[in-house]
């Protein structure tokens, strides 16, 4: 993959004149924005996006479908079949596309100068060629052209709500339903409702145990839980109790000891795999069983992988998980 390393300010902007459209060559720097839904057609090739490399601290420069090559290679396993691969691939654009500065977007927030950046935490991740070689090891020739194949053949592809690019937000595993925006992260998107998804049991992430002493409870959630305190009086079953739950099926509330915490919450502070979990006492420990991997939101990647195994396309797959939506092509074509 090859990219330039921003080192200096250039701007340049070429208009050429075509019937019936204008052609706009869009350069590192160029800071003129682009709207997604106007008539001006972008050729593939100069749209440029600027990426923090999180690891090495540095800004870098590189064609809009080479990022996305780097996106889905470092996102879903390769292994994946192919349709799956490109729903991957038009979500990853169009996550891009919605932070790009040219498009109107408000680029990687704390890293000015760039659009996006490499840390999964924050963004997408993106692998290199250096690093894709020893992730893959010796099938990094027939993994990486099939990402080729998946990003090209949706080359300039979004997805659109009312004509505007989405919040293409994905995760590994929904466990049977994903979740709504509302209800994971307080706002509400119409594209990001909760569907039912039995395509994703097969996945390895499917379900999880974990336990956790009651010491590393009290030490993760703070002495005022009265964890401790509570135990000894009724032992480690009066230490959790679940509230209520989401329409998904995830927790909403959950009190562990003196706290009521939302799932999220638990999730976050404990390191779960979800929010859609259940919990027993043994002794002096919680055992905590999860179902799913991730905050259960937009594209399920195993739900896809699924569905493209049932022979539906990538079109149908994200039409399917983000309701309401149409692809656009932003190059024109």
């Amino acid at each position: 993959m090859r990219y330039i390393v921003i080192c200096s300010i250039l701007l340049v902007i070429v208009s050429v004149i075509a019937v019936p459209s204008i052609v706009v060559v869009l350069s590192t720097y160029d800071t003129n924005r682009v709207a997604v839904n106007q008539s001006t057609v972008l050729r593939g090739e100069d749209v440029i996006i600027r990426v923090y490399m999180h690891e090495t601290n540095q800004i870098v420069s590189m064609n809009l479908e080479d990022y996305v090559k780097g996106v889905v290679a470092a996102e879903m396993p390769a292994e994946f079949e192919v349709e799956a691969l490109k729903a991957q691939a038009v979500a990853a654009r169009t996550y891009a596309v919605k932070h790009m500065v040219i498009f109107g977007g408000t680029g990687a927030g704390e890293h000015p100068g760039a659009d996006v950046t490499t840390d999964h935490k924050d963004s997408q991740a993106w692998y290199n060629e250096t690093k894709l070689k020893e992730h893959w090891g010796t099938n990094y020739g027939k993994y990486w052209s099939k990402v080729c194949t998946a990003v090209d053949q949706t080359q300039g592809l979004i997805i659109t709500y009312q004509g505007e690019p989405i919040n293409a937000v994905f995760h590994s595993t929904s466990g049977e339903r994903t979740a709504s925006a509302k209800e994971v992260w307080g706002f509400d998107y119409p594209y990001l409702q909760s569907v039912a998804c039995s395509w994703d049991q097969l996945s390895p992430r499917y379900q999880d145990t974990k336990e956790i002493s009651l010491a590393e409870l009290e030490a993760r959630l703070g002495t005022d839980a009265g964890i401790m305190v509570t135990a000894q009086s009724g032992g480690s079953a009066g230490v959790v109790s679940i509230i209520d739950y989401t329409d998904s099926g995830r927790v909403n509330r959950v009190r562990i000891g003196s706290k009521t915490l939302t799932g999220l919450e638990v999730r976050q502070q404990l390191e779960l795999r979800s929010a859609n979990f259940s919990v027993k006492a043994a002794s002096d420990k919680l055992i905590f069983k999860t179902i799913g991997y991730g905050h259960g939101v937009g594209l399920c990647q195993y739900g896809a992988n699924g569905q493209a195994k049932q022979n539906r396309d990538f079109r149908q797959i994200l039409t399917y998980y983000y309701t309401g939506t149409a692809l656009k092509n932003i190059y024109g074509s």
